[in-house]
């Protein structure tokens, strides 16, 4: 049977054809300077920064061969990366694969010297002078060496301090800035080439008042009672464990948007203990007031009164844990109770995870050990989730 072969020529053709148009794609400012596509010449971006650079091919096109011919700004980035950008020549398929390669290499430069960035023209610092200056000073906290990144102060209106990391991009106001602040919710920012500082201040205080009874519902926890988590809680955190007695504690997610609605509960401690008041709280659930706040509906719902720093230490619910003799691991507290009321020695999770697992009497089940408590040889369980160990 008659079998038409493509000649070689015309394959060659087409996949020189085909990686130019990748190369011009992804690096529109390199081109070739001859018919044989041997010699590129011309300039890749990284950064916002355009470095020229001279590529000389062998005939057959193979990179191994290949030689770079690099700016002066090129050469001393790269100062200490030559053996590997020569292994990515080496190793790249193709004349793309090795220009994004090199690109990764210059960012990892560009990042390991921050001298190396590009510096934004004249207009750049005289638009911040007139937009700081529109804002007022006082509303300025810090500012980087690079006039890149500013912390503004913002006061909503009870009275709360709020900062607002703003990081200007070097072709400021055109290109939105990054910004971020520690908020339970993400911080969106609406910009326009024609927007300023003082519309990044505008919307973050109109974002700090809609957050406002989000506060004050968790402030008044804070006041009130003894936090045992989040040791130091702050603006982003909508979770807090309240101690109610001696490892017994309830943990409260608080919704951001209805802030005194129920919320999500977990009571944590022994059995004895917890069951009495999830009782009660299921029971008397249809209680709740969404016009009180949600510390004065727990303490109406579970009927009792919580420990505050006017009445209680906090020592009284710092327990250590009966096998690491620590209270605090990494950012847990014990959590773990033995059932027995003569006994009720805290664990944290993982400790006693650990210790069950170490006993030969003890067994598993998924992810749950049961085996007898260190102290009492009581039984005890313990749940872990299936991503530790």
């Amino acid at each position: 049977m008659f079998k038409w072969h493509e000649p070689q020529h015309h394959t060659a053709d087409f996949e020189l054809s085909r990686m130019e148009s990748l190369l011009v794609k992804e690096s529109p400012l390199l081109l070739p300077l001859n018919k044989e596509k041997t010699v590129y010449d011309g300039f890749i971006t990284v950064q916002e920064r355009d470095f020229r650079i001279r590529i000389l091919l062998p005939p057959d096109h193979q990179l191994k061969l290949a030689k770079l011919q690099c700016c002066w700004q090129l050469k001393q980035l790269l100062c200490g990366y030559g053996h590997i950008v020569k292994q990515r020549l080496h190793h790249s398929p193709d004349l793309v694969s090795f220009v994004l390669e090199l690109k990764t290499v210059l960012e990892v430069a560009l990042k390991c010297r921050p001298e190396c960035r590009s510096i934004p023209p004249p207009q750049y610092y005289s638009q911040l002078i007139i937009e700081m200056e529109d804002l007022g000073w006082d509303k300025l906290v810090s500012i980087d060496t690079e006039f890149r990144t500013l912390r503004l102060r913002a006061e909503d209106s009870s009275g709360r301090q709020h900062i607002v990391t703003v990081k200007l991009k070097p072709k400021h106001p055109v290109e939105a800035p990054w910004c971020s602040a520690d908020l339970p919710v993400p911080l969106a920012m609406t910009w326009t080439p024609q927007s300023s500082l003082g519309h990044v201040h505008t919307q973050f205080l109109l974002l700090l008042e809609s957050l406002a009874e989000f506060w004050a519902v968790l402030d008044e926890i804070d006041e009130k009672t003894w936090v045992l988590e989040p040791e130091k809680p702050s603006r982003a955190d909508t979770m807090r464990r309240i101690a109610i007695a001696n490892n017994v504690s309830i943990k409260v997610e608080v919704d951001t948007q209805h802030p005194k609605m129920l919320p999500e509960c977990c009571l944590l401690g022994a059995e004895h203990v917890v069951t009495p008041l999830r009782n009660k709280l299921n029971a008397n659930m249809h209680l709740w007031n969404p016009d009180c706040s949600i510390l004065q509906n727990l303490r109406d719902v579970l009927e009792i009164e919580f420990p505050s720093p006017a009445t209680h230490e906090k020592s009284s619910f710092s327990a250590e844990c009966g096998i690491c003799y620590a209270y605090r691991l990494e950012s847990a507290i014990p959590d773990q109770v033995c059932n027995d009321p003569r006994c009720g020695q805290p664990f944290h999770q993982a400790c006693l995870y650990e210790w069950l697992r170490g006993l030969p009497s003890s067994r598993q089940s998924f992810n749950i050990v049961f085996g007898e408590c260190p102290y009492c040889s009581k039984p005890i369980t313990v749940k872990m989730s299936t991503q530790k160990p």
